[in-house]
């Protein structure tokens, strides 16, 4: 296999759909105007559980040619070395000094994801500062291999494979590694239970238990009103997501 990518060669529209990041399911399923429904996502083996921060979804893309893209959820917006850099959600302005600092990729496509939170990022970001104050927190590491195999395929057919498992991502152990190999903090780690409650009014108890504030203010003056719960398993084979708005909701419309 050849690896000799570079970044102002390659096809970006593929580049930016093999690295975006896969939805989370929820853990009870979505039905009609939002309802959450009885089935759920099984999970086999001890739960890593950690806070869902209300932030932006960006992504450090580590090249094998040394170069790196920083990206949000669904677009790529800046290069290493570019002299202007697309301004959205802040993501270039909080994180081209610190992607400057991170190892170099070798072989693969390494893809940093990262939840931005806090100044004007979103709605939520009144519950994490009072004073605009900006930070992030580490969720996620996939390494991509066989780039070459990659690239001959379509946009389409990359945005399959994302979606059906394609992306290779660090497991716990692996995370927190890299965690302190890139200086990047954690979102944190609430809890490792053996099993979530079943029904929707168990999960939502053992939510408001599990999670009264969020555990990542930046002021004193914060809300302190946390998103929810990802839960994963050791190697992330399964993964759903567990969101006060959701509970809230289903609950408001029985009542």
């Amino acid at each position: 296999m050849s690896y000799d990518f570079s970044v102002r060669s390659c096809d970006l529209n593929k580049l930016n759909s093999m690295t975006k990041y896969p939805s989370i399911p929820t853990y009870h399923a979505l039905g009609d105007k939002g309802r959450l429904l009885d089935e759920f996502v099984r999970f086999n083996g001890e739960i890593t559980l950690t806070e869902k921060v209300d932030g932006t979804n960006s992504r450090i893309i580590m090249l094998p040619d040394g170069n790196y893209i920083l990206g949000s959820r669904e677009e790529l917006l800046f290069a290493k070395g570019d002299l202007i850099g697309n301004p959205a959600l802040g993501i270039v302005n909080a994180l081209r000094s610190v992607a400057d600092l991170l190892p170099q990729s070798e072989h693969n496509i390494i893809v940093v994801y990262l939840e931005l939170y806090g100044g004007k990022v979103t709605a939520a970001s009144k519950q994490y500062t009072a004073k605009q104050n900006v930070s992030w927190r580490l969720f996620d590491v996939a390494v991509i291999t066989d780039i070459v195999t990659l690239f001959t395929k379509s946009v389409q057919q990359l945005a399959a494979w994302r979606d059906n498992g394609g992306q290779t991502f660090l497991d716990e152990d692996q995370l927190k590694k890299a965690s302190i190999e890139f200086g990047f903090e954690l979102t944190p780690r609430l809890a490792t239970v053996e099993a979530l409650p079943i029904s929707i009014e168990e999960t939502y108890e053992f939510l408001q238990q599990m999670l009264p504030t969020t555990k990542v203010a930046l002021d004193e003056g914060a809300g302190g009103r946390a998103e929810g719960i990802v839960a994963r398993t050791y190697e992330r084979s399964a993964i759903a997501k567990i969101r006060f708005e959701d509970y809230e909701r289903h609950t408001k419309r029985r009542q």
